[in-house]
């Protein structure tokens, strides 16, 4: 689905939509708790279709109760074999792999699409083997078996966190005690950091010594009974970008006691000169004089792209580090965002590790490509509104993976965007 968006100015409130990587952690451990969960949550999306799918696979149930309760009947019988469909995810597919070691079957094959089946699993895959369970294939698909075993698991600290998170849903499973050790400090640490929330939630207990996790062994995921998904900072920073480049925007539905990492959005408007008012649940964004900073991205890699917009509306130049790992997600964002900006006229050089934004640049019209990645095309359509005439994003439906309604919301923004 190709969309041509016509600049124009966005303003007004939006609800923050249900955030799909608190979304992936409660649904995992409901599936894996000793009674039913309702989870309560008023939007849904490709991933966590996805987590939800895999888990029902595994042998939890699941049922709408209306259109915005779910309700999860935790595994109780685990099939003997089972194909799990991970979609694009990578969240479903690094958090559930050392969950299906730690559960044991005759084989749980995983499969996957887009570029999924290319993106890494090692060294998580070794350190799984090393513990007992058996692995047939380096990259999707994948089939596991066998029993994993407690013990002592070692990662670098500058991988992807998700492999800790898979970690520690699976090890308080087993029968022994475990310690994951990170060789170094964790990049994305937030993300642990909200692993360990939802963990909390549902009764498991893990003790962090500096960068080594202690899990004890024969823990029961005991359910609240009913659970809320968090608002989701990640994409209602698109909404609080496009109020620092266009008109004011306000978002709703956001707690700033969340481990979202992704809410450092909010002090990163003010440090680029936007006016940003907070009061409750909401924030506020309007324009002001923007000018660039430097950003490191180790802990938020996700804002990357709508970062790159506002710096191309800014004065000066932006500098972004500590991206690297965006080249390894739905396409490399860090080369995506760079073409599609200077394909708009834009001005951004790509470095190793992130990007430089040389703002205060003219964007035209022209078309530039979705890549598959839903962060990309939303990202596109707030450049849109800086620029001189229509933008055609290509391969637009990719916001499904996480935000089916974006461009309905867009348009009630005041939005112009249709699909050719």
């Amino acid at each position: 689905m190709d969309i041509r968006i016509t600049p124009t100015k966005l303003s007004g409130t939006v609800k923050a939509i249900a955030s799909k990587s608190d979304g992936h952690r409660i649904l995992i451990c409901a599936a894996l708790a000793d009674r039913p969960t309702t989870v309560l949550l008023d939007t849904w999306s490709k991933d966590m279709e996805a987590t939800l799918n895999v888990v029902t696979a595994m042998g939890a149930k699941a049922h709408w109760v209306d259109t915005n309760h779910l309700r999860i009947d935790p595994i109780d019988e685990i099939p003997a074999t089972a194909t799990l469909d991970c979609g694009e995810s990578g969240s479903t597919l690094r958090f559930l792999f050392p969950v299906a070691a730690a559960l044991g079957s005759n084989g749980f094959t995983f499969t996957g699409r887009g570029k999924l089946p290319q993106r890494p699993m090692e060294p998580l895959r070794s350190e799984i083997v090393s513990h007992g369970a058996l692995c047939k294939g380096a990259m999707l698909p994948m089939t596991i078996s066998g029993q994993l075993h407690g013990g002592n698991y070692t990662l670098p600290g500058d991988i992807s966190s998700q492999y800790v998170s898979g970690l520690l849903f699976a090890l308080p499973l087993l029968l022994e005690d475990s310690v994951i050790h990170l060789a170094s400090k964790p990049e994305s640490e937030a993300y642990i950091a909200m692993t360990l929330s939802t963990l909390s939630q549902f009764g498991i207990k893990v003790e962090q010594k500096g960068n080594d996790y202690h899990i004890l062994g024969r823990q029961q995921y005991r359910s609240p009974g009913t659970i809320t998904v968090e608002g989701d900072w990640s994409n209602a920073a698109f909404w609080l970008g496009a109020g620092a480049i266009s008109d004011t925007m306000t978002v709703t539905g956001l707690d700033f006691r969340s481990r979202q990492g992704d809410k450092a959005m909010v002090d990163l408007m003010e440090a680029m000169g936007a006016e940003v008012t907070k009061k409750g649940n909401s924030v506020t964004v309007s324009p002001g004089s923007l000018h660039g900073i430097t950003i490191d991205a180790r802990e938020i890699p996700d804002l990357v792209p709508i970062l790159s917009v506002v710096a191309t509306a800014a004065q000066g130049d932006t500098k972004i580090t500590n991206a690297k790992r965006l080249r390894l997600k739905e396409c490399d964002r860090l080369a995506a965002i760079s073409q599609c900006l200077n394909a708009l006229g834009g001005n951004v050089g790509e470095l190793e590790d992130g990007l430089i934004i040389h703002g205060k640049t003219s964007l035209k019209g022209n078309t530039v490509s979705g890549f598959n990645d839903h962060r990309i095309v939303m990202s596109m359509a707030m450049a849109a509104l800086i620029c001189q005439s229509d933008i055609t994003v290509e391969g637009a439906e990719a916001v499904d993976k996480s935000y089916p309604t974006f461009f309905e919301d867009y348009r009630q923004l005041g939005g112009k965007a249709h699909v050719l």
